[in-house]
């Protein structure tokens, strides 16, 4: 399971630090691709395998799951971490995720994201004043949290 968060920078080549603590946990080969709330997923092979088994289930003849699956893959890569700890994150990505030079990756689960530290920050203001508002609605879920 991926917890925590850490601020990174990505350099002039377009690398980025992968924290040790989670380098363990997404193995020697991993993917990256583009994720919502303009952000990028990180995914353990194992864990793509699954995603990947879970989309081949939506309906191709629906144009929305076509155009997410699209969306999904197209921008999927694969990683490996270099001897330094770091990624090499396509430019691709990197626009996406509107990353320039100070990041945040984060543990959420069973991936790892990577944000800009400014859309990070603004993630989290607007989710911070409404955590309790939502809290209150997985709970439905029966999380017993």
């Amino acid at each position: 399971m991926f917890m925590g968060e850490f601020q990174h920078t990505i350099d002039a080549k377009g690398r980025v630090i992968i924290p040790a603590k989670f380098r363990e946990g997404l193995g020697d080969k991993f993917i990256a691709t583009k994720g919502l709330d303009n952000c990028l997923f990180l995914y353990p092979m194992e864990e793509w395998r699954l995603l990947e088994q879970k989309m081949k289930s939506l309906p191709f003849t629906r144009a929305d799951a076509r155009a997410f699956v699209r969306f999904f893959f197209s921008g999927a890569t694969e990683c490996e971490v270099d001897k330094q700890g770091r990624i090499l994150l396509p430019a691709n990505l990197r626009s996406h995720a509107r990353l320039d030079k100070e990041v945040v990756v984060i543990g959420v689960s069973t991936r790892v994201e990577i944000w800009s530290r400014e859309e990070w920050e603004k993630y989290s203001r607007q989710s911070e004043s409404t955590y309790e508002e939502l809290a209150e609605k997985i709970v439905d879920f029966d999380l017993g949290i």
